[in-house]
């Protein structure tokens, strides 16, 4: 199975404020989309409730230390490990957020789906330090502002080393 993390984050590693996103790039919402519709995603309680509702067209994964939390149109599981246990072996899955989840597994995940955004905002949670003795870059893609999208931003792609 092969699980990636995919996160936008801004040029301090910035990622939300208040539970909720601190930008709107329909380019990113698009990319997201795209990335994984027909897959199961995978996040913390938090990022589902800032989100409200299962995406559609995904197998909507929420990871809570609450054991007895059921979410009408979700499946729960206290750990990732379960959840991942969950899945069939051929399955290629998106951790999706939050913070706390970043943190934890970063380095166990087997890719990074990164969108970088070319400016600094005010933030309470912050994207973990990309080990670039870890990661290699293996792809780039920059996006340059327009009306629909306020910020120049960077579709990057990491591999394990």
């Amino acid at each position: 199975m092969k699980l990636t993390i995919v996160a936008a984050i801004g040029e301090n590693r910035e990622l939300g404020k208040n539970n909720d996103l601190i930008w709107h790039l329909p380019a990113d919402l698009k990319h997201f989309k795209s990335l994984t519709t027909g897959a199961p995603i995978i996040m913390g309680r938090k990022t589902y409730e800032s989100i409200g509702r299962p995406l559609p067209k995904r197998k909507n994964i929420v990871i809570s230390r609450n054991p007895e939390l059921q979410i009408p149109g979700c499946f729960c599981f206290t750990t990732i490990q379960d959840a991942k246990a969950s899945l069939s072996e051929d399955t290629d899955a998106f951790l999706i957020g939050g913070g706390q989840l970043y943190k934890q597994y970063i380095n166990e995940v087997d890719q990074l789906e990164i969108t970088e955004v070319k400016e600094s905002f005010e933030a309470d949670i912050f994207f973990p330090k990309i080990d670039l003795k870890i990661w290699k870059e293996q792809n780039r893609v920059s996006n340059f502002a327009d009306e629909k999208n306020p910020y120049d931003f960077d579709f990057v792609t990491y591999i394990k080393r």
